[in-house]
């Protein structure tokens, strides 16, 4: 098992909690300052993209979610 934690919050942000890499799509990484906990934006109206800044509050964000199963992977051709 893994030593990150992924919390989906209800009508909130995605909590990590672990020593993680944040980085763009050009590799570069997203100077965390030192955190093991931060909250990843999901409603879209942060002003701080991709972290949260409690946005999700003002805006109404809606998004109630509970744990499930995946199914397996499609094999690749």
């Amino acid at each position: 098992m893994s030593d990150i934690k992924v919390t989906v919050v209800n009508n909130g942000p995605l909590l990590i909690d672990g020593e993680v890499q944040i980085v763009d799509q050009e590799g570069k990484s997203y100077g965390l300052g030192g955190r093991t906990k931060i909250g990843l934006c999901r409603c879209g109206a942060s002003e701080r993209k991709p972290f949260c800044d409690g946005s999700h509050k003002k805006s109404n964000f809606q998004s109630l979610v509970q744990a499930h199963e995946l199914p397996p992977p499609q094999p690749k051709p």
